[in-house]
């Protein structure tokens, strides 16, 4: 007899098992957390003023130093054509009176396009504003306040950076002797000087400014790159004859001083320069508020992130940093201003 088949015993339902909920963090492992982000943070925010310094202040020099060139170029042709010269006559030849002829003088407003510096050996390529603050160096190199006008009799002082805002001087200690420098005014005289020598000297150290009996240039940045504890001097000496310069006013005529055993008269500077560079302490107050409101900001978004769903977390990150982005900008641009000029 055939015994019935017995029933397949049916599968055993599938348990789930219980969701635990996440235990909230203790005090000592929320903080922890806390300043590990924080320190993720704050490396992050490092490495992004870095990158702002080595390429962010870039575009900001390229865009100023388009606008100095429009600047420039209208002042240039603002002026007079230059006289033409005889064919012997060096290629820097001034008239009698530059300031009849629309050329600028020393009291050329700050932050003004004077010059067009071209430096053949290193690719340089720039236009110079009136003065050296910082705020003047993130447009180019910068004409020393208190130096004769390029072209002119006495010690032209320019300086420029090294590793921000498009490091124009960047290559300086590269020029050789007999290289070539080229300075072209708005009354479109171009001046030609020839390097003499370089040196390295304490950014306190501003003999390397002091009046000479000769037409002399003097380019100033920082050394070595990408540090400020000392500054590169590269000299250049004019090939022809010196621009004459215009008489100041009589309030305002500077002292003066004899060349031994000449009979020239060599205008000391007005305002004499105290250092080759150093911070502008009013950008204290700005990179300290736009810092502050970077972290405020960061600490919203943060707060929001905790409240949102985890698949918009990644947009509410996002959104977060674009707006957390312009306050930062802002706040390493005047941390740059903080440094000496030159860097």
């Amino acid at each position: 007899m055939v015994q019935p088949a017995a029933p397949e015993a049916a599968p055993p339902a599938l348990t789930r098992r219980p969701v635990r909920a996440r235990a909230p963090l203790g005090p000592v492992r929320r903080v922890v957390r806390e300043v590990g982000l924080g320190l993720v943070t704050l490396g992050l925010v490092t490495f992004l003023f870095v990158a702002y310094q080595l390429w962010g202040t870039g575009f900001t020099e390229r865009h100023d130093q388009t606008v100095l060139q429009r600047q420039f170029q209208s002042l240039r042709h603002a002026a007079p054509a230059p006289r033409p010269a005889a064919a012997s006559a060096p290629r820097a030849t001034p008239t009698a009176n530059p300031a009849a002829d629309g050329e600028l003088s020393p009291s050329t407003p700050i932050g003004t396009a004077i010059d067009h510096l071209v430096i053949p050996a290193i690719s340089v390529n720039k236009y110079v504003v009136q003065g050296t603050a910082e705020n003047d160096l993130m447009q180019g190199p910068g004409h020393y306040l208190g130096t004769p006008m390029p072209g002119e009799r006495g010690n032209v002082g320019i300086a420029g950076h090294r590793t921000t805002y498009g490091a124009p001087f960047f290559q300086l200690g590269h020029l050789r002797k007999g290289d070539w420098i080229y300075l072209t005014d708005t009354a479109n005289h171009t001046f030609d000087y020839r390097v003499v020598g370089h040196e390295v000297v304490p950014p306190s150290d501003v003999s390397v400014l002091d009046p000479t009996r000769w037409a002399q240039l003097t380019l100033t940045t920082c050394n070595p790159p990408y540090s400020a504890t000392s500054r590169l001097v590269v000299i250049a000496r004019l090939v022809g004859r010196p621009a004459t310069t215009p008489p100041p006013p009589a309030s305002t005529t500077p002292a003066a001083v004899a060349a031994p055993g000449s009979r020239d008269v060599v205008p000391l500077p007005a305002a004499r320069p105290t250092s080759l560079g150093t911070g502008n302490g009013n950008a204290w107050g700005p990179a300290v508020g736009f810092g502050a409101l970077a972290a405020a900001l960061w600490v919203l978004t943060r707060i929001a992130i905790a409240r949102r769903r985890r698949w918009r977390k990644a947009a509410v990150l996002v959104a977060g940093l674009v707006v957390c982005a312009a306050p930062l900008w802002f706040c390493f641009q005047n941390v740059v201003r903080l440094l000496p000029p030159s860097v």
